[in-house]
This record gives structure tokens, C-alpha cells and sequence, in this order.
């Protein structure tokens, strides 16, 4: 299963109810009762501007992700979603190696991503993606308030929470 960036908005729907469905158990406790990740119109822009990779099964989208330039030689990724029944396949890995080689073909230096954590207990799920990352070559470069970055998601959060900020150098020959 190779992921692939996208162009049909058709998928914006399906894409964003996956993206939601994966973050509402990897998020629990993090955010309020009811709040979303994601909304089928900000999927529908991200795919529209060339920003959305998927992995299918057949005809039914199983994980996708988010890339784009954060500044000159840096790229990012997030949105990082695999279906819950397809975990362990290695579609995350395959999704994380799409989104490498794309920075990589944009003759990026590093790749970038966030994760949020809660201040104050450890959440399962954040810590194994902590983990997994450290292993796959994310160093993490700082720990930033989420009040001082996006301040409007406060509001939604039922914990604090930092966001850690992890870095790969990109190797250009791989």
C-alpha cells in the first residue's frame, strides 16, 4: 500500500471523519467532551492545496496524512491517521516514509512534527508516539505552551498541555 497525495475533495468527508474517529480515543481526556479535530471543509482545503496524502484498501481510505513547508528547508507533518483495524500493519510507518521522501524530493533539510501532551499526568497513547518517533530518528528540540502558540485551542482543552516539537534531520540520499 503506497500513500499517495491527493486532488479529489470527494474524499474530504470520509478523510476528516477518519482523521476524527482515530483522534477522538488517541486524544482521550485531552480535549472536552463533543470537539472535533477536524471539519470536512478544512480537509476539503487541504487536499485542494496539495497538502493530504492517504493509503487506501480497495476503495476505502485506511490512514492519511498532512504535509507542507513550515519555512525554507523545513517541512511537517501531522494529521497522522491510521484506521484502528488496520493499526499494526504498518501503515503509520508507510505514511511517515511518504511524508520523509516528499520533503525530501522538495530538497528539504528536516521534517517537523507536534505532538500535544498533557502537563500535568501521561496520556498511553502520547507516550508511545513519543517513543515511536525517538525510535524512527525524532529528537525533540523544544516544549512550548499551547497558550503562547494556539491560543484558541485552549479554550477546548479539559487538561494544560505543552506541545513538543520533534525534529529528523533528512538523510538527501535515501
Amino acid at each position: 500500500m503506497t500513500p499517495v497525495l491527493i486532488s479529489d475533495t470527494a474524499f474530504a468527508a470520509e478523510i476528516a471523519a477518519l482523521i476524527n474517529r482515530v483522534y477522538s480515543d488517541a486524544e482521550k481526556g485531552i480535549w472536552l467532551e463533543g470537539q472535533s479535530r477536524t471539519t470536512e471543509a478544512e480537509v476539503a482545503e487541504l487536499i485542494a492545496t496539495g497538502q493530504i496524502a492517504v493509503a487506501s484498501s480497495g476503495d476505502r481510505v485506511v490512514g492519511s496524512v498532512r504535509v507542507h513547508e513550515i519555512e525554507d528547508g523545513v517541512g511537517e507533518f501531522g494529521m497522522l491517521v491510521a484506521a484502528p483495524e488496520e493499526r499494526g500493519t504498518g501503515i503509520g510507518a508507510d505514511l511517515v516514509s511518504f511524508a520523509e521522501n516528499w520533503g525530501r524530493e522538495r530538497g528539504f533539510r528536516e521534517m517537523q512534527l507536534e505532538l500535544l501532551v498533557p502537563q500535568t499526568w501521561e496520556h498511553p497513547v502520547k507516550e508511545f508516539l513519543r517513543g515511536w518517533y525517538t525510535r524512527i530518528g525524532y529528537r525533540l528540540v523544544r516544549k512550548d505552551s499551547l497558550e503562547a502558540a494556539y491560543p484558541f485551542l485552549v479554550p477546548h482543552l479539559a487538561c494544560p498541555c505543552d506541545f513538543l516539537v520533534f525534529r529528523k534531520i533528512l538523510d538527501p540520499n535515501r
